[in-house]
Parts: structure tokens; sequence; C-alpha cells
């Protein structure tokens, strides 16, 4: 290799590394404006707000907006007045919502370049007061009522994230007739099925003692929960992705993927809080009692969600790429409500599932592909779908050179094969043990906690957060000496000259970047078969049993 070769590598190197910092200098500052502008949602689309869930009789907070105008048009040009209305619920995860309108190519994209008039579904930063799963429910119900309201002739479809799935699955089993088809995108229904090995959120209850410590954290913010904590725990589920190909990757197209790169950051670092009520009652209900699909999930006194009274049809998509909700949690319900297809037929239901091979858990809200063809192709097909004879059908999308052009077919299946098998005694153990150590601590523990907790308590411990303080760190507002970074990157920027991508040094050096993911992943997966091993000797005991 020559000594050119060689210096110019060290060049780029050294503007690549200004550069890097540079975008996280970027990020910190965006996130720090993105804080003192109230956190507002993300969306790509103009858009008028219509009902504020924080004024009702049941407060909450959150919003229905519309969307009116698609770049320099406004909606009323581009929609189809005849076609169903589309409602876009974001989940509520721990970060502010936007994601389903994210970007042109998004859910709110796709349907508005179909012709559908779009509202979507916001909410802010602070709950309201002792705000629970019943006052949300009962705030989507009114957003629901006012949609269908303002499209008679028509019934509303309904699009659920992640979180905001099960959301929209149990308002669907409250509304009946109100609604048209859910759509429910890596929506986790059966929280206690998974892969081992390669599902371990699934375990986290049992190891972490169940409920409390999530009632412990909430006591701490003065009866907030703070979404950063689930934000981080994502992150750890994948630390080779999270923790260090993110970053690799950026550093290694720092010309092409700063933009990127800021405006996915600029949603995923505004965390959102939710109530103490709120929390408790996913993780409890939810995460470790799992009574969702079995119904026994109670919202509020004398009302149990029953998912057999849900009518509308039902458009699944999961991926196998998705570990946060992968294919068992988004499917291991229905053989579980319905004994077998007669009886779904029965019940009158469609119910149709799609996956992905590969795309992870964001992707499914986020990747462009995936919005240019699944999502397209779903909200496409859903009159078809309602046209179908009740019973369970995998949808298949075959590409004809890209998207648009692709064509759709609906296969049975029977309700049998959706079976997943896994310790149900174990986790009945988890539960039990959960309840008996939240009782423990909401007796003994959270009177204490709560008395000597303070508004500047809980605003240090939000602050010092390191989901924040590991990007606040960053901005010249903390960090005087990033202003000298800014001021070098700003003088490399009209002389960069990025090299090849085939050049040797910097082909050698992506091995090594690819190199260290391998090992992080075998790590990852070392530490998840670590956590089985200690979940089977805590709860099933040394035969597995």
């Amino acid at each position: 290799m020559s000594l050119q070769a060689l210096v110019e590598y060290q060049r780029d190197v050294l503007e690549r590394t200004i550069l890097f910092w540079d975008t996280l200098r970027a990020r910190a500052n965006d996130m720090l404006e993105h804080e003192r502008a109230g956190l507002p949602p993300l969306l790509d689309f103009k858009h008028e707000t219509l009902l504020d869930a924080r004024h009702f009789d049941r407060p909450a907070n959150y919003a229905l907006v519309r969307i009116t105008e698609i770049g320099t048009l406004h909606a009323d040009k581009c929609v189809d007045a005849d076609k169903p209305p589309v409602i876009v619920v974001d989940p509520r995860a721990g970060h502010g919502p936007g994601i389903g309108g994210f970007k042109r190519d998004s859910e709110v994209g796709v349907a508005l370049d179909q012709g559908h008039p779009v509202y979507f579904v916001i909410f802010y930063p602070e709950p309201a007061p002792g705000q629970t799963l019943a006052d949300v429910l009962h705030a989507l119900r009114r957003f629901v009522e006012a949609v269908a309201a303002r499209h008679p002739a028509t019934r509303p479809i309904l699009y659920g994230n992640c979180q905001a799935g099960w959301a929209v699955t149990l308002l669907s089993a409250d509304c009946e007739g109100l609604a048209g088809p859910a759509v429910l995108n890596g929506s986790p229904l059966s929280y206690w099925a998974g892969e081992p090995g390669a599902n371990p959120m699934r375990l986290a209850g049992g190891l972490l003692g169940g409920a409390w410590l999530a009632h412990l954290t909430a006591d701490l913010g003065q009866g907030r929960f703070d979404g950063a904590w689930l934000a981080g725990n994502f992150e750890n589920l994948k630390p080779e992705r999270a923790v260090w190909e993110k970053y690799a990757r950026l550093f290694a197209d720092i010309d092409s993927e700063r933009q990127r790169f800021l405006d996915f950051e600029r949603w995923w670092n505004g965390y959102y809080f939710l109530s103490r009520e709120e929390i408790l009652a996913i993780v409890e209900n939810l995460f470790v009692g799992n009574q969702l699909e079995q119904g026994q999930l109670r919202i509020c006194h004398g009302c149990t969600v029953d998912l057999r009274r849900i009518r509308n049809p039902l458009v699944i998509f999961a991926s196998y790429g998705d570990n946060i909700t992968p294919p068992h949690q988004a499917l291991g319900w229905i053989p579980v409500v319905y004994r077998d297809n007669d009886d779904l037929r029965q019940a009158g239901q469609r119910i149709v599932y799609l996956t992905n091979p590969h795309v992870g858990h964001l992707g499914i809200f986020v990747s462009a592909s995936v919005a240019r063809l699944e999502h397209r192709a779903i909200l496409g097909s859903l009159s078809a779908i309602e046209a179908l004879p009740p019973g369970l059908y995998e949808m298949k999308i075959e590409s004809h050179g890209g998207a648009p052009a692709y064509s759709v077919r609906f296969e049975p299946r029977k309700v049998e094969d959706l079976r997943v098998d896994y310790p149900r005694a174990a986790f009945e153990r988890v539960r039990q043990v959960s309840e008996l150590n939240e009782a423990l601590y909401r007796t003994w523990v959270s009177p204490w906690v709560q008395l000597f907790t303070t508004p500047w308590t809980a605003e240090i411990l939000k602050w010092a957060h390191p989901m924040r303080s590991s990007r606040y760190v960053l901005s010249e507002s903390f960090n005087p000496w990033m202003r000298a970074i800014a001021m070098l990157a700003d003088a490399i920027r009209p002389s960069r000259r990025p090299l090849r991508a085939d050049q040797p040094l910097v082909a050698g050096e992506r091995e090594f970047m690819a190199a260290i993911t391998r090992t992080l992943e075998k790590s990852r997966q070392a530490r998840d078969g670590a956590c089985e091993q200690v979940f089977r000797l805590l709860y099933r005991g040394p035969g597995g049993g």
C-alpha cells in the first residue's frame, strides 16, 4: 500500500471523527431545543387539533388531530370523500407521537396517497394527575365517535402501532359496530409467548421481581414514570445495534447518514411520562399478568375486556426480526381466545396476518420500503378483507419489480397452527411473586418513598438519567469544548472529499466494525441464555417443569 493512500485514509478518518462528534453535538442541541419547545409531536404533515382530552370530564393527555396539508397541497383537494377515514394511533411507550407520520413514506403518507382522510392521535409529555387506562380508552372512544360523525357513510379504519395496537384492540372490544378494520402493527397481545433465547423481554418481570420496581420508579418521579427507562430497556435488548452499530454506521457514512440519524434521534430522544396508575396497570395486567388474552383484564369496576367481543376485522402485521414484539406475541392470543377455526367462524370474525422475515421492531413503522409495500398493500386490501368469509388467513404479498407493483392473495390458515408452547406454570409463579412483592412495597415502602420525594429530587433524577445525560453532555450548553468541534466541522465540510468504500483501508475498517458487531451479538446471546437459565431455576425448577 502506498504512503499516499495511508495519508489520505488518515485524513479521512480525522475528518470523519470531527464530523461524527459534531453530529452528536447537533443531536444534543436538537434534544434540548425539542424539550424547550414542549416536546411537540414530530409529524411531517400540517395538522389541526379537533379534540383535546385534557379538557374532558375524565381528562387524559391525548388529542385528536386532522391532517390538513400534504406538502403544499390542502388535504381536502387530495382525499376521496367516499373512502373511509384512517385514524393512526402512535405508541405511548416512552417516546412522543409522530413515528406513524414521521416522513412522507409512512403510514400517514400511504393513507393520504391512497386518498383517505387521515386523523392522528397525539399525546402530551405529562399525563393528567391520576390518569388511568380507563381514562385513555374513554378519550379514544370519543375520538373514534367524532371521526365517525364526520364521515357517516363509512366506518373509520384504526391503525395501532406497538403499544397503541393493544389499546386499539381494547377499543375494538368496547366499540362494536363503531369502527372498521383494525390494523395492529408490531402489537403484543400474548406477553408470555416467545422463543427461548430469542425474546428475553418476556422474562424481565420474573427476573426483577414483578411490578414493584415500576412502582418505585414512579414514586421517585412524584407519581410519574419516566419513559426514558423504557427507551433504555429497548436499547439493552440488542446493544450491538443500539450501542455500537448505530454509531459505527454513522461514523462510516457520516456524509450521507448525518441527517437521517438526526431526524430519527429527534424522535427517539423525546421522552414522555406515564402516570403511576398507568404503568402499574400495564406491568401488572399485561407484561406480568398476561390478562388480556385470557379475558381477565379489568379496565374499571364492572368492565372486563373480552377479545371475543371484537367484531371488526383485524389485520396483524409482525416480523421475525422483531425481538420486542415477535410473531409469537402478536399472534399467540388467537388460539387462546378461539379453540379452532370453527369457533372463529361461529364468532363471525375475520383475522388476517402477515409477517416480514427480517425487519426490526421500529422498521415496521419507519422503514420506507415497508411503507411502500406492506402498508400500501394492507390499506389497499381492506375492502377485500372485509369481504372474506369469517376465518383466519395469511396475507401474501408478491412484489413485481418493487412497490407499487405488487399482488396480494389470502391463504386460509388453521388456528391450531398458531398455538405457542411456553411454560405457563412458571409465568403464573411470576405473577404470584409480583403480587406479593407489590403488596409488600405498596404497604411498607411506598409511603416512605413518597414522603421523601420532592419536585427537586424528581427533576434531578430526570436530568441525571443516562439516556438524557449521555446526550446533554455533548451540547456546548453543557460542554464549552464542543464549540471547537463545531468550528472544525464547519471548516471541513466545504472541502470534504470522502474516500470510496472500496479503498482497501476503508474496507478493512468496515470489516473490523462488523467483527465488533458479531462479538457483541455473541455476548448478548450469552447474556440472554444466562437469563433463560436463571429464570428456569427460579420459576421452573431444575427439571424445567
